[in-house]
């Protein structure tokens, strides 16, 4: 797969980066620098690794899976701009 100026483009369009014209050329190859990489790496044979967290072997620490309501509503409410009967105040954005 190579990625040409017109995609590199459209990608940072939909991005929202502000790219100018000369950029793109330097853009795209960048691109296709990176796709190159990861065509590497799915060369590499993953058969029997198994998944991991960390580079150092250490176990995620554990918590009891509960439902609770947080008991911090005033705190949370702080911090809105607009709160209004113990809920954030949104403006309408549907009519």
């Amino acid at each position: 797969m190579s990625i040409d100026i017109e995609t590199a483009a459209r990608v940072a369009k939909l991005a929202r980066i502000k790219v100018e014209e000369d950029e793109l050329p330097d853009l795209a190859h960048a691109f296709n620098d990176i796709l190159g990489f990861i065509e590497q790496l799915n060369e590499v044979d993953v058969d029997g690794v198994e998944p991991m967290v960390s580079v150092t072997p250490m176990r995620l620490k554990r918590r009891q899976d509960g439902v609770t309501d947080g008991g911090m509503q005033d705190k949370v409410l702080k911090n809105a701009p607009d709160a209004r009967e113990g809920f954030f105040a949104v403006p309408k954005v549907v009519e």
